[in-house]
C-alpha cells in the first residue's frame, strides 16, 4: 500500500529498531519526511511515535537502522547535532523552566551577551516578543512560565523550537493543550512554514486535522510500520482501521441508561478571582446530576470548566460560595479530603504534575487516594498494594509488563487509565473528569469511552469537561455550556447539534 512519491524527501529513516528493558519500541520502521509537506505519523499511544521521534531529533542517538539527511547518512550525537542541521523537534511533554521567564526559556543556553559578556535582557526579550508576535501571543515575556496555562506553555514550546533555524520542524501533539483560536493561529504559521519548504513531521491523535493540515500520513502499529500514503488517496476510516487493527464500526455507541436519582446538586456557585478584585471566575453556577447519568460541560478555554471542577472538589474553600448536595443531603467541603470522603472524585486535566507521581511505580500511584484500603495494623502492605494494583490493571486493561513499572515508562493512554484506576479505588459515587482523552489515541479513548459508559450504567454520576465538541456529544446523556463563568445553555441528548451548543458557549458579544 505504500505509495511512490514524487516530491522531495529531505529525511529518511530505514529499517529503525529500538528497545528498552524489556519493550520492543520500535522494529524495522521505515518513515519519509518530504520538504515543504505536513508529513503526519500516526497510531496509538506505545505506537512508537514519540520513540522515532526522538531519534530523527538526535534524543536517542543508540539504535539499529540508518538516518539519512539529504541521502547523505548521518548520526546525530545529541539534540545539538541535529539542530545545527536544521531539526528542531516541540516534545509532547513540555520541556521548559517553571520558574524561568518566557525569554529565558526559549533562549536557554544561548542567551545574547552585550560587550562585559553579560546576558542582554532588552535584545533577549524584544527577540521573544517578535517570536511570540508570530503565534499571536501577546504577553510580558518577563512572566515566569510557571504562570501560564498549558496551552500558553505550548505556544512558547513552540516559539523556542521557531527561534531555531528549522528545516525539519518536529510537532509532538502540538495542539493537545490548545484552545480553537490558537490552534488556528498554529496551523496559519504551519501553513507558511510549508510555503518557505520547511517539512513538518506532526504527530496527532486528531483525525480531523489530517484532511485539515496533513499532506503525507504514515501509520505505526506496536512498533511497526504499516503504511506510508498521500493524504488525498486515503480515507480516515481507512486509517483509523490501520491503526488499531480492526474496522471502525467496532468502536464505541452508547447506550441508554435509565436515570436514578438526583445524586449531585450544584447551586449558585461561584469562584472570587484572587487579588480581592471583586471579580468572578465562576457567578451564579446551578445544575444537577443523576445516577447513571453523564453530563458532559462544553464551553472555550478560560470559560471556567476546570475552575468549576476545583471548587466542587473544595479546592477554592474560601474564595467559593455555593451549596453542593450529595445524594440529596447538604455538604461543605473546606478541602479534597472532605470530597473524597464524601464520594467524590476528580480526574485532573494535567495527569503529568496533578494526577500522577512519574517516578513511582503504577502500584503506588493507584494506591495515593485510597491508602486506607491497603493497611495491615497501620502499616503499608504491600500485598494488599500489588492485589489492588493488579485488579485494576486487568479491568482497565493498563499495558504494562508489571504493576511495579514507573509510570513515566507508560504510554498518555495507559497513565490515564492509572489515574481513573487510582480513583476508582475511593469507591466514588461522583466522578468528575476533566479533558479524560487528551493527548491519547483513537483506541484509548474508545477504552475510556467504554469505562465511562459502563461506571454510568453501575450508578455513578459522572460529569466530563472536553474541549472537543463531538466528543462531548458523544459520550454524554446532557450537556451544559458555559461562557466567562457563567452557565449560559443546558441541552439533552435528542437536542444535541454542533451549531446551538457552540453558539451557547461563544461571548454574546
Amino acid at each position: 500500500m505504500k505509495e511512490a512519491a514524487t516530491d522531495k524527501v529531505i529525511i529518511e529513516a530505514r529499517k529503525i529498531s529500538k528497545s528498552f528493558p524489556g519493550v520492543r519500541a520500535l522494529h524495522e520502521v521505515d518513515l519519509k519526511v518530504y520538504a515543504g509537506k505536513v508529513n503526519a505519523v500516526v497510531g496509538e499511544n506505545g505506537a512508537g511515535k514519540s520513540t522515532l521521534m526522538n531519534i530523527l531529533s538526535g534524543v536517542y542517538t543508540e539504535y539499529d537502522g540508518e538516518l539519512l539527511l539529504n541521502e547523505q547518512k548521518v548520526a546525530f550525537q545529541d539534540t545539538t547535532d541535529a539542530r545545527r542541521v536544521g531539526i528542531s523537534i516541540i516534545h509532547q511533554e513540555l520541556q521548559l523552566v517553571p520558574h524561568m521567564s518566557i525569554a529565558e526559556n526559549i533562549f536557554l543556553g544561548r542567551e545574547p551577551l552585550n560587550r562585559l559578556g553579560f546576558i542582554d535582557y532588552k535584545i533577549m526579550e524584544e527577540k521573544a516578543r517578535t517570536l511570540l508576535s508570530k503565534l499571536e501571543f501577546d504577553t510580558d515575556v518577563r512572566q515566569k512560565i510557571a504562570t501560564l496555562r498549558i496551552g500558553q506553555q505550548q505556544i512558547v514550546e513552540i516559539g523556542k523550537a521557531l527561534s531555531f533555524d528549522v528545516r525539519v520542524l518536529i510537532m509532538d501533539e502540538p495542539t493537545s493543550a490548545l484552545s480553537e483560536s490558537e490552534t488556528h493561529t498554529l496551523f496559519q504559521l504551519i501553513r507558511s512554514l510549508k510555503a518557505k519548504g520547511v517539512a513538518i513531521v506532526y504527530i496527532t491523535h486528531k483525525m480531523d486535522e489530517l484532511t485539515q493540515l496533513a499532506d503525507y500520513v504514515t501509520v505505526l502499529r506496536d512498533g511497526c510500520f504499516i503504511n506510508e500514503s498521500p493524504v488525498k488517496k486515503i480515507a480516515v476510516d481507512e486509517v483509523v482501521r490501520l491503526m488499531v487493527g480492526r474496522d471502525i464500526k467496532d468502536f464505541f455507541v452508547k447506550k441508554q441508561h435509565e436515570k436514578g436519582e438526583v445524586r449531585l446538586k450544584i447551586e449558585d456557585m461561584s469562584l472570587q478571582k484572587s487579588g480581592g478584585s471583586g471579580k468572578f471566575l465562576l457567578k451564579d453556577i446551578s445544575f444537577t446530576v443523576h445516577a447513571s447519568e453523564v453530563l458532559g460541560i462544553y464551553g472555550l478555554m478560560g470559560a471556567g470548566r476546570t475552575e468549576l471542577f476545583e471548587t466542587i472538589f473544595g479546592l477554592h474553600a474560601t474564595q467559593s460560595s455555593g451549596t453542593v448536595f450529595i445524594d440529596g443531603k447538604q455538604v461543605r467541603f473546606n478541602s479534597p479530603d472532605d470530597a473524597i470522603k464524601a464520594g467524590i472524585a476528580l480526574i485532573p486535566e494535567d495527569r503529568k504534575n496533578d494526577g500522577l507521581v512519574l517516578n513511582m511505580a503504577i502500584a503506588r500511584n493507584i494506591s495515593l487516594a485510597s491508602l486506607g484500603k491497603i493497611l495491615r495494623n497501620g502499616l503499608l502492605s504491600e500485598t494488599l498494594e500489588q492485589k489492588q494494583a493488579d485488579r485494576y490493571r486487568e479491568k482497565l486493561n493498563i499495558k504494562s509488563y508489571s504493576s511495579n513499572q514507573p509510570v513515566v515508562k507508560l504510554s498518555g493512554g495507559n497513565q490515564q487509565k492509572v489515574v481513573v484506576s487510582k480513583w476508582l479505588a475511593t469507591n466514588p459515587i461522583v466522578l468528575l473528569l476533566d479533558e479524560p482523552t487528551r493527548g491519547i489515541d483513537v483506541n484509548a479513548k474508545n477504552e475510556i469511552y467504554k469505562l465511562i459508559d459502563g461506571l454510568a450504567a453501575q450508578g455513578m454520576a459522572i460529569v466530563v469537561v472536553s474541549s472537543e465538541l463531538p466528543e462531548i456529544m458523544a459520550i454524554s446523556d446532557r450537556i451544559i455550556t458555559l461562557c466567562a463563568g457563567r452557565l449560559t445553555g443546558e441541552f439533552e441528548r435528542r437536542d444535541f447539534s454542533e451549531e446551538k451548543i457552540l453558539k451557547a458557549a461563544l461571548p454574546s458579544n
